[in-house]
């Protein structure tokens, strides 16, 4: 090791000696941010003022991203997901046959580095509706997925669908409630495939989110947040009680994480997040 690389070392130590000390959560909500949301902030400056404010995670990141987190004692509670032809998308995905093949390749190809990097999700999504049945999709959804089931049991990794709203931020979304998510985990039928709640996302087509939460929580891998109206941030300016909804998510016995996925309006984008942490951290 070079002298220039040693002294390196001793500092990221003692930045995150400080930044472990500065954390101070309760423990009951495993936190985690999605990268994307910040993408002035770099993600070494990310790790250091998450682990200060008490994040275990930051997510939607892929394989190249992953030893950056490592070298900061942190995961990625939620792998992003391979694109290979324009599919594997929000918008082109598992509910048409014809993208299967190109799909379960990719996926063979990321679940086994997910399971060797330590991590235990990955995220999918259903694709849009395109003039296709809601009943179709599901069933082309289910095929397509169960074909995976047998390389996620085997690597202990859960493929994790996301409830996204069809309102607002993605139109004509198939996976866009939360009934349609549950009737696909009963219709694959793996304890290793579950849904990404995404409380903004649900807010804005169904609201009832604690009720959601309290009857359909064996379904849920994972949650996101955002501010509601507006995906900013999740304090006394949007309409959501996010310490409410979080104390009813610790009431289910939930052990994984919840991640801010909100878009910040303020300038100081790491003091929204550190506020979001502490509103969340119940």
């Amino acid at each position: 090791m070079t002298r220039r690389a040693a002294l390196a070392s001793v500092a990221l130590a003692q930045r995150l000696a400080l930044a472990d000390q500065a954390s101070q959560t309760k423990g009951r909500i495993h936190h985690s941010v999605c990268k994307w949301c910040f993408p002035k902030v770099s993600l070494d400056d990310l790790c250091v003022a998450g682990k200060s404010m008490g994040l275990s995670s930051i997510e939607l990141l892929g394989p190249a991203d992953w030893p950056t987190l490592t070298k900061y004692g942190l995961t990625c509670a939620m792998s992003n997901n391979p694109v290979v032809d324009g599919l594997g998308g929000i918008t082109r995905s598992f509910n048409r046959l014809e993208h299967h093949e190109k799909l379960i390749a990719a996926y063979e190809d990321l679940i086994p580095k997910a399971a060797a990097a330590g991590l235990e999700n990955v995220i999918c999504f259903s694709g849009n509706r395109d003039g296709l049945a809601d009943d179709k999709g599901l069933e082309n959804c289910s095929i397509g997925i169960k074909r995976l089931m047998a390389v996620c049991e085997k690597h202990k990794i859960n493929l994790v669908m996301e409830l996204l709203n069809s309102k607002v931020n993605h139109p004509d979304y198939m996976c866009d409630r939360t009934a349609w998510g549950v009737a696909l985990c009963d219709k694959v039928s793996s304890p290793r495939f579950k849904l990404l709640y995404d409380i903004y996302h649900m807010q804005i087509m169904e609201g009832d989110v604690i009720a959601t939460i309290r009857k359909y929580n064996t379904y849920f891998a994972h949650y996101h947040t955002g501010g509601v109206p507006g995906r900013a941030e999740i304090d006394e300016t949007q309409e959501l009680n996010y310490a409410a909804i979080m104390q009813a998510i610790v009431a289910t016995g939930f052990k994984g994480h919840v991640a801010q996925e909100f878009v910040p309006k303020r300038p100081d984008v790491v003091g929204s997040l550190r506020q979001a942490v502490n509103i969340c951290d119940v």
